[in-house]
């Protein structure tokens, strides 16, 4: 038996992956668990273990390809021990079958393709243009009932009308997920059907004549007879069906429609053009997957081209820069790609501000060098960032609207009690954001050591998801280089970043008179959504003193 490996789900919002490198070639043997490939996606890379014990048939990939999720990768041939007596016992008895091996071999069949088919599941489509939850009405069947293919399970309330949904199979309801009045989303999962065993009579009877080593040709002959018989009768009671089912259906149109009218219907309720569609089937005939190809490739579409508040994203189209001298073109690579997509999304999504701030660092600058020795005795660095990363969780306390996330959908604000604090990264890939997780927890020796950890991690480019999830804020700094100021963009859920600058002497009037002191420029960019003008102002102001009079407390 052949089985096709998908690309899964890698982690939230990732709906595409960059092959790194292929593990395993056509005709390699392979083993459950064993990683068939690597993928870079959003900035780690993943190994994609096997799904099953057998051999690589075809691989669908190679390296620098860009994958979607549930694209094929890989073809496998899938070593099934259950049958290897029978089989060798085939062999050995020259094609010799009693009768018990083939009850065998049936039961074997047929139990497994039951365990395979015999359940479905029925999800929420897409029920129209820019429709993403809907309300559950009323719900038309209980666990327990039979169903026949086209039967309304239940009724959906979307964009002012009501829909049915209907069933995709035969069978009989074994769970219901839902409950009237509960808002679901598209993919949401809505019923489970057992499906009728006459659904996978015909399977069960191809998979038999279709197994390699039974040679047996009385036994195969019988069995092409019995098939050919029933399959003649089930084709014209089905072809009788469906024709007395398209007299009495509503005509779309003068065109004919290579489908039957459960599908059709279906097409029609989700306000789908089946004309537009291609059908997969035999002479073109559509099914209701083709139809829900169809939908979510419109879906994604819109979605690409749209943004959270629904306007048109605006391209203009480059123009041949080749006209004017020679050109160079490099392809993005991952990193770069998604960091593009993410910062369009944040800043298209975000009603960025951002105020400035100059702190007194001489003093602070002091007790660092005096207490850098210690720490660099762990191999580790006290620099500005790690006490920022200390410091900066005292703010947040004292200001909880900054370690939130907004979530308009359900209109509310989500306030977080854990303190994850994001340090962006330069790399020669491209900017990554690490994670120093419960940083409130941590003393300036473990930030210092964390942070050294993740930034070589970083750079050689071993960061996993985790390592760059559950940021609640983040810290970019580039003191390394120039610059006074600079607008950093939020790293979206977050609601706001600081941005640091290089320190620099400059004269400060104390006194009566003026003093040289080391000044460090602070940038803080947040969510207007949510942060006030006043509220950004009193943060920076707090996070100055502390920084310029109380940082001794925290060494």
């Amino acid at each position: 038996m052949e089985k096709e490996i998908k690309l899964p789900v890698l982690g939230d919002n990732i709906s595409s992956s960059e092959v790194v490198k292929i593990l395993v070639k056509e005709g390699d043997s392979v083993v459950e668990g064993q990683a068939l490939a690597e993928f870079s996606s959003d900035k780690a890379t993943i190994e994609l273990p096997s799904e099953f014990q057998g051999i690589i048939k075809k691989v669908f990939i190679k390296e620098g390809d860009s994958v979607k999720i549930n694209d094929k990768l890989f073809l496998i041939e899938v070593k099934n021990n259950s049958n290897n007596n029978i089989l060798s016992k085939t062999e050995n008895d020259n094609n010799k079958f009693t009768s018990q091996d083939k009850v065998i071999i049936e039961n074997n069949i047929k139990e497994k393709d039951i365990k395979e088919n015999i359940q479905k599941e029925i999800r929420l489509p897409i029920l129209g243009d820019n429709i993403s939850s809907s309300e559950v009405v009323k719900i038309l069947v209980k666990e327990g009932d039979s169903v026949v293919e086209g039967q309304a399970l239940a009724e959906f309330s979307s964009d002012k009308a009501t829909i049915e949904l209907p069933s995709e199979f035969q069978g009989t309801i074994k769970k219901i997920f839902i409950k009237e009045g509960d808002s679901v989303k598209v993919n949401d999962l809505l019923f489970t059907i057992e499906l009728k065993n006459g659904n996978n009579q015909d399977i069960q009877k191809n998979s038999l004549l279709d197994e390699k080593n039974i040679n047996n040709k009385e036994y195969q002959e019988e069995n092409f007879s019995i098939i050919a018989r029933e399959g003649e009768k089930n084709n014209l009671q089905k072809i009788e069906r469906e024709q007395l089912e398209i007299n009495s259906d509503f005509k779309l149109s003068n065109n004919i429609i290579p489908a039957s009218p459960s599908v059709r219907r279906f097409a029609r309720e989700i306000g789908i053009d089946i004309l537009k569609v291609k059908g997969s089937g035999k002479n073109g005939r559509i099914t209701i997957d083709d139809v829900k190809k169809f939908s979510k490739s419109l879906n994604e579409n819109r979605i690409s081209l749209n943004l959270s508040n629904n306007q048109e994203k605006y391209f203009e189209v480059l123009p041949d820069f080749s006209k004017w001298g020679n050109i160079e073109k490099e392809k993005m690579n991952n990193i770069r790609h998604k960091t593009a997509q993410h910062l369009s999304f944040a800043w298209n999504t975000i009603p960025h501000v951002t105020q400035f701030i100059k702190v007194d660092i001489t003093e602070l600058e002091k007790l660092r060098k005096k207490h850098s020795q210690t720490i660099e005795k762990s191999g580790a660095k006290l620099t500005i960032t790690s006490i920022l990363v200390k410091f900066i969780t005292y703010a947040l306390k004292k200001f909880p609207k900054f370690n939130c996330s907004i979530d308009l959908e359900n209109k509310e604000i989500i306030y977080k009690s854990y303190y994850n604090i994001g340090v962006a990264v330069d790399t020669p890939k491209g900017l990554l954001v690490p994670v120093i997780r419960n940083a409130d927890q941590k003393n300036l020796m473990d930030i210092s050591l964390e942070l050294k950890t993740i930034s070589e991690k970083a750079r050689d480019f071993k960061l996993s998801l985790e390592d760059m999830q559950g940021a609640t804020f983040t810290i970019t700094n580039l003191g390394g280089i120039e610059g006074d100021y600079f607008t950093p963009i939020i790293n979206y859920p977050e609601v706001a970043i600081l941005g640091v600058s290089k320190s620099k002497i400059e004269p400060v009037y104390i006194d009566n008179k003026f003093e040289a002191r080391l000044i460090l420029p602070l940038s803080l960019s947040y969510d207007h959504r949510i942060i006030d003008g006043a509220d950004a102002a009193r943060f920076l102001k707090y996070l100055k003193e502390i920084l310029e009079d109380n940082f001794f407390i925290f060494i």
